[in-house]
């Protein structure tokens, strides 16, 4: 198993992989229980964070969506699991956010990280030939909102960088024909950060951040579209 980044959290390591194991037996155990044909989120923390199925109760949205992210995940991770994590669900849409904690350590390139990428949108093509898979654009962070003990990663994993790699994530999308989507307009401040009121530690979103995407990303939920359209 892979180390996690560089990044702490409220002064301490984040350290994921202690319940990696626990998450991905609790989603082994939900996924007997789910409905074909839904929707699936799947990432690392910045999609586990997304308190989806809290705001759609608020909006008396009876829309399934099953988010299976896991804080921590690096693409090798996702790849490994992809089956407790997308395929096993054998959704209609899935909306991937992954990636970021690759891009927090320097010695990773962003040519290399996309490779995987790329084999999780294959190896989800190849079990669900019909899915529609979405792929966010990476959220922006904020150097200058950021904790202390948080400035060494955001040095790295950085606004220029982040957008460097969404150009690639782009990509990635025109070549499987899938869709590339940034819903980040409503979180970015005028130098394009991440709104200060919207972040916990400059880097991961608090409860109103997700408020401030979610029509954006209900809006493709519920897109009746078709995979090529």
């Amino acid at each position: 198993m892979q180390a996690i980044p560089p990044c702490k959290f409220f002064g301490k390591e984040i350290l994921y992989m202690n319940d990696w194991d626990i998450k991905l037996e609790r989603y082994r155990q939900e996924n007997k229980n789910v409905k074909f044909g839904e929707t699936v989120f799947a990432g690392s923390s910045l999609m586990e964070m997304f308190p989806i199925n809290k705001l759609l109760e608020e909006h008396n949205d009876d829309t399934i969506i099953y988010n299976r992210g896991i804080g921590g995940y690096l693409t090798d991770n996702l790849l490994e699991n992809l089956d407790v994590c997308v395929t096993d669900l054998r959704p209609s849409k899935v909306f991937i956010n992954i990636g970021t904690n690759d891009l927090s350590w320097a010695d990773k390139s962003i040519s290399g990280i996309m490779d995987n990428y790329d084999k999780i949108i294959t190896g989800i093509e190849k079990a669900l030939p019909d899915v529609l898979i979405y792929l966010l654009a990476y959220y922006p962070v904020n150097y200058e909102a950021a904790a202390e003990n948080m400035k060494e990663c955001l040095r790295i994993r950085n606004n220029e960088k982040l957008t460097t790699a969404n150009a690639e994530v782009k990509k990635l999308a025109e070549k499987h024909g899938q869709r590339y989507i940034d819903i980040n307009k409503n979180l970015k401040d005028e130098q394009g950060r991440l709104k200060a009121e919207f972040t916990i530690e400059g880097l991961h979103m608090n409860e109103n951040g997700y408020r401030a995407i979610y029509d954006d990303i209900m809006a493709y939920v519920k897109e009746p579209v078709s995979k090529g359209e």
